[in-house]
Protein backbone atom coordinates (compact mmCIF):
# COMPACT_ATOMS: atom_id res chain seq x y z
CA UNK A 1 0.00 0.00 0.00
CA UNK A 2 1.08 3.32 -0.30
CA UNK A 3 1.55 5.65 1.98
CA UNK A 4 -1.53 8.24 1.44
CA UNK A 5 -0.80 11.95 2.61
CA UNK A 6 -3.72 14.00 4.16
CA UNK A 7 -5.14 16.58 2.23
CA UNK A 8 -3.95 20.12 4.18
CA UNK A 9 -6.78 22.77 4.83
CA UNK A 10 -6.18 26.05 5.24
CA UNK A 11 -8.82 28.60 6.70
CA UNK A 12 -9.74 31.86 4.48
CA UNK A 13 -7.53 34.58 5.96
CA UNK A 14 -4.35 31.78 5.97
CA UNK A 15 -5.03 31.77 2.09
CA UNK A 16 -5.39 35.90 1.79
CA UNK A 17 -2.48 36.36 3.92
CA UNK A 18 -0.36 34.22 1.44
CA UNK A 19 -1.54 35.83 -1.68
CA UNK A 20 -1.44 39.80 -0.32
CA UNK A 21 1.86 38.39 0.61
CA UNK A 22 2.50 37.65 -3.05
CA UNK A 23 0.80 41.00 -3.97
CA UNK A 24 3.42 42.94 -2.14
CA UNK A 25 6.47 41.67 -4.37
CA UNK A 26 9.11 41.61 -1.62
CA UNK A 27 9.47 38.22 -2.41
CA UNK A 28 8.71 35.67 -5.52
CA UNK A 29 6.03 33.04 -5.09
CA UNK A 30 8.25 30.34 -4.67
CA UNK A 31 10.09 31.54 -1.74
CA UNK A 32 6.64 32.62 -0.05
CA UNK A 33 5.19 29.37 -0.53
CA UNK A 34 8.37 27.50 0.73
CA UNK A 35 8.26 29.57 3.78
CA UNK A 36 4.83 28.84 4.04
CA UNK A 37 4.94 25.00 3.48
CA UNK A 38 2.76 24.93 0.83
CA UNK A 39 3.30 24.03 -3.17
CA UNK A 40 4.03 26.93 -5.25
CA UNK A 41 1.47 26.10 -7.64
CA UNK A 42 -1.13 26.18 -5.15
CA UNK A 43 -0.29 29.61 -3.78
CA UNK A 44 -0.88 30.63 -7.48
CA UNK A 45 -3.97 28.95 -8.03
CA UNK A 46 -4.53 30.79 -4.58
CA UNK A 47 -3.78 34.02 -6.51
CA UNK A 48 -5.99 33.92 -9.67
CA UNK A 49 -8.94 32.79 -7.52
CA UNK A 50 -8.13 36.20 -5.06
CA UNK A 51 -7.64 38.48 -8.26
CA UNK A 52 -10.56 36.70 -10.23
CA UNK A 53 -13.27 37.80 -7.23
CA UNK A 54 -11.86 39.48 -3.82
CA UNK A 55 -14.73 38.89 -1.72
CA UNK A 56 -16.27 35.89 -2.95
CA UNK A 57 -13.10 34.09 -3.16
CA UNK A 58 -12.48 30.80 -0.92
CA UNK A 59 -15.62 30.33 0.55
CA UNK A 60 -15.13 27.27 2.58
CA UNK A 61 -16.02 23.87 2.17
CA UNK A 62 -20.42 22.99 1.62
CA UNK A 63 -22.23 25.25 0.14
CA UNK A 64 -21.49 29.11 0.69
CA UNK A 65 -24.02 30.97 2.43
CA UNK A 66 -24.99 34.58 2.12
CA UNK A 67 -27.93 36.82 3.31
CA UNK A 68 -29.32 36.32 -0.17
CA UNK A 69 -29.60 32.95 -0.41
CA UNK A 70 -30.82 32.31 3.10
CA UNK A 71 -33.89 35.07 2.07
CA UNK A 72 -34.51 33.21 -0.69
CA UNK A 73 -34.58 29.69 1.51
CA UNK A 74 -37.44 30.97 3.96
CA UNK A 75 -39.27 32.90 1.51
CA UNK A 76 -39.85 29.07 -0.31
CA UNK A 77 -40.56 27.97 2.99
CA UNK A 78 -43.26 30.24 3.72
CA UNK A 79 -44.64 30.26 0.19
CA UNK A 80 -44.65 26.55 0.68
CA UNK A 81 -46.58 27.04 3.87
CA UNK A 82 -49.46 29.65 2.69
CA UNK A 83 -49.98 27.36 -0.39
CA UNK A 84 -50.86 24.06 1.89
CA UNK A 85 -53.19 26.58 3.78
CA UNK A 86 -54.46 27.78 0.52
CA UNK A 87 -55.80 24.35 -0.34
CA UNK A 88 -56.83 23.14 2.93
CA UNK A 89 -58.93 25.81 3.30
CA UNK A 90 -60.23 25.70 -0.40
CA UNK A 91 -60.88 22.31 0.69
CA UNK A 92 -63.05 22.92 3.55
CA UNK A 93 -65.01 25.55 1.52
CA UNK A 94 -65.65 23.32 -1.56
CA UNK A 95 -65.93 20.91 0.86
CA UNK A 96 -69.13 23.24 2.80
CA UNK A 97 -70.07 24.61 -0.37
CA UNK A 98 -70.80 21.11 -1.82
CA UNK A 99 -72.91 20.47 1.74
CA UNK A 100 -74.83 23.33 1.30
CA UNK A 101 -75.81 22.49 -2.87
CA UNK A 102 -76.68 19.17 -1.55
CA UNK A 103 -79.02 20.16 1.29
CA UNK A 104 -80.72 22.60 -1.35
CA UNK A 105 -80.77 20.08 -3.86
CA UNK A 106 -82.41 17.98 -1.97
CA UNK A 107 -84.67 20.28 -0.79
CA UNK A 108 -85.88 21.68 -4.34
CA UNK A 109 -86.14 17.59 -5.05
CA UNK A 110 -88.30 16.80 -2.43
CA UNK A 111 -90.89 20.07 -3.24
CA UNK A 112 -89.81 22.08 0.02
CA UNK A 113 -89.14 25.50 -0.97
Amino acid sequence: MANQQTRRQYDKQFKIDAVELTLKGDKTARDIADALGISPNVLYRWRLKYLASKEKAFPGTGNPKDAEADKIRQLERELRLVTEEREILKNKQGAAHFSVVKKLNYFELSGFR
